[in-house]
């Protein structure tokens, strides 16, 4: 008797999580395994934010708020918006979630019926598909390139288009690539969505606060998007507050009443004291504000330091990203190569020849102790990710792991 549904047998699991379990599970049994495989700043919740949850505590903000999120919260993020991205919001166009992901969850099963396509350039962030899927919509991919910076070409988003494209979904600054689009870059794909005017954006913008390139651009931004727009954002990436869990939208009335009716029925409110104490974090302006000045500049330098080093690298074909804290390097090159008969991967795979990335992230992670995510969790199997959130003397010695286990290659 079969058990689970299908809709849940079908679903892949996060592929970025599963590397962090073996990971793990190698960590336990005493390997000294360097995790650049999660998508987490090694940075602590700034002062004022963890001060804002103890006060919230002791003055009792311990019952169920209301399902969409306190009004002085939205109130807050209205102001966010505002201030960081030049958008206008009310109060009643946000919803607050338990986290980002949740956000995108309900964004996609408020809007997506069986059938409707929704399109994503690739690479991608793991779970836009498996949502995607669980709505019983159809992905439609729009392969990019290393050479590119990972950029969909308004004739490729055009090309795409067809009259049941029903969503879009990007991010930028991109998981897994690092990439950011300009200013120009969104309006051109804008002018695209012109003429398509029942497709709905999701743009994630998780990763604003850490640019290296100036400022934040949001789709939402143009006139003509504005109304056709969900900016999905949160406190996990820009404030060290991965634990928290607060993610929210800035939506047109309809969806924001859709995903408030859904919220409602699935997890209510997110938690009242991590609410209050992200209202301290909206009010941190990141263009004056020392904690997320400093973050930033720690992962510039860090990105700096790693772009050196997996440039030195053979077979790695490396871009330096604009912003997030990935990397995203092509390393098809290596394919058909073989590795040494007696490494671990070979021994507990049954198998010396690198056929594809995750074949390369095993290997790395057995014989060199380095976790990594192969680039086919993310639409792209000539590609790796790794991330950058951790120390300087952690990154050096895991490339030079990385490059020692390369060059064995033969």
């Amino acid at each position: 008797m079969a058990l689970i549904s299908q809709r849940i047998s079908s679903m892949p699991p996060s592929e970025t999580l599963a590397m962090t379990q073996i990971a793990n599970e190698l960590a336990e049994a005493g390997k000294d395994v360097i995790k650049l495989s999660i998508g987490e700043p090694d940075f602590n919740t700034p002062e004022v934010v963890k001060e804002a949850a103890k006060t919230a505590i002791d003055e009792n903000w311990t019952h169920y708020p209301p399902v969409p999120g306190y009004p002085e919260l939205k109130k807050a993020i209205c102001a966010k918006f505002k201030r960081d991205n030049n958008l206008d919001y009310t109060p009643d166009q946000i919803i607050v979630s338990t986290g980002a992901k949740q956000s995108i969850y309900q964004v996609v099963m408020a809007l997506v019926d069986p059938g409707d396509e929704v399109v994503i350039p690739a690479p991608y962030w793991v779970s836009y598909k498996a949502v995607v899927q669980l709505a019983e919509g159809k992905s439609v991919y729009i392969q990019t390139t290393i050479e590119n910076d990972f950029k969909v070409t308004p004739d490729q988003l055009r090309a795409a288009l067809t009259p049941k494209t029903k969503m879009m979904i990007f991010s930028s600054p991109s998981n897994p690539t690092g990439m950011l689009y300009s200013r120009e870059e969104l309006k051109a794909l804008a002018e695209v969505l012109r003429d398509y005017p029942n497709v709905i954006v999701l743009a994630d913008e998780i990763y604003e606060h850490i640019n290296f390139e100036g400022k934040h651009e949001s789709m939402a931004q143009f006139d003509w998007m504005k109304e056709r727009t969900v900016t999905v954002n949160g406190v996990a990436k820009g404030f060290a507050m991965t634990g928290w869990r607060i993610g929210f939208i800035g939506a047109p009335v309809a969806i924001a009443k859709a995903c408030n009716k859904l919220q409602g029925q699935v997890t209510s409110a997110t938690c009242s004291i991590a609410q209050r104490a992200t209202i301290k974090a909206m009010q941190m302006d990141p263009a004056i504000s020392d904690d997320i000045i400093n973050m930033r500049n720690i992962f510039l330098k860090r990105r700096d330091l790693v772009y050196d080093l997996l440039c030195q690298i053979p077979g790695f074909k490396v871009r330096l990203p604009k912003g997030a804290f990935y990397f995203f390097p092509d390393i098809s090159e290596l394919y058909g190569k073989q590795v040494p008969a007696d490494s671990v991967f070979a021994k507990t795979y049954n198998k010396t020849t690198i056929e594809n990335s995750t074949d390369f992230c095993m290997y790395i992670l057995y014989d060199a102790n380095v976790a990594l995510v192969m680039g086919a969790a993310f639409g792209d199997d000539r590609c790796v990710r790794l991330s950058y959130a951790t120390s300087e003397e952690k990154l050096r010695e895991a490339m030079r792991r990385i490059r020692e286990a390369v060059v064995k290659m033969k």
